[in-house]
């Protein structure tokens, strides 16, 4: 029953599968122009690991077998998009990118974010 979705959600599904992982490119790239320091080397990493990981956790959701496993799965999404703004909020304001870099991908996450926090409710409430 859970698995049985009409055709908007599954093409809404498709299209947020497509920006995570079009924000997971953008991280990379991101993260592949800073410049080779030990402290943007180590927020690099940690960037990289979160907005890798929106997408990949979000593919895990799609793929959950009941509400109360999507609503997991969607929790990790949460974090780590939550996560990945706060490490480009270190970049910038450790000086080592600029705000006009950063902001259109610290944007996008924040979007995400609430599109998944959103999702979660949602789904919360339909599990009632």
């Amino acid at each position: 029953m859970w698995n049985k979705q009409p055709k908007d959600i599954a093409n809404w599904n498709a299209d947020l599968k497509a920006r995570t992982k079009r924000f997971a490119l953008e991280v990379i790239r991101l993260v592949e122009s800073l410049p080779k320091t030990i402290t943007a080397s180590t927020l690099g990493r940690q960037l990289l690991r979160a907005g890798t990981s929106v997408g990949a956790n979000y593919r895990a959701a799609c793929r959950a077998r009941s509400a109360a496993d999507f609503v997991a799965k969607m929790g990790i999404v949460e974090e780590e998009a939550d996560e990945s703004i706060y490490w480009m909020e270190l970049l910038c304001e450790a000086g080592i990118l600029s705000q006009n870099k950063i902001n259109p991908l610290r944007d996008e996450a924040g979007e995400l974010l609430a599109i998944t926090v959103s999702s979660i409710k949602t789904a919360r409430k339909r599990n009632r």
